[in-house]
């Protein structure tokens, strides 16, 4: 998966939505999985921390106001960087305490 993909929409109208090109992308794994996932109040870094566990500069959007930038539950699939032949599922979240919401 060269970068994440929208897993859960966090809509204003009908809620919590789960896409269908996730759902797509994970019934195409064939290999063992491991999910780490994250969750914290907006604006400490959860992004930026997945970027580097997925050992990229970018990919996980990232703000640079104090602002939420993460909206619903992105989802990322790569190579797991320790075992071969499994595959690592990212799933970044959308940071609690937002303002805004």
């Amino acid at each position: 998966m060269p970068e994440p993909v929208c897993l859960i929409e966090n809509t204003q109208t009908k809620g919590l939505v789960v896409q269908e090109q996730a759902l797509q992308v994970l019934s195409a794994i064939t290999q063992p999985v491991v999910v780490v996932a994250i969750t914290g109040p907006y604006r400490t870094g959860k992004s930026y921390l997945m970027n580097r566990l997925a050992r990229q500069r970018k990919g996980f959007s990232l703000g640079s106001s104090v602002q939420s930038h993460t909206k619903g539950i992105w989802m990322w699939c790569v190579a797991h960087p320790c075992r071969p032949g499994h595959t690592l599922v990212l799933l970044d979240t959308e940071g609690l305490g937002d303002v805004e919401k």
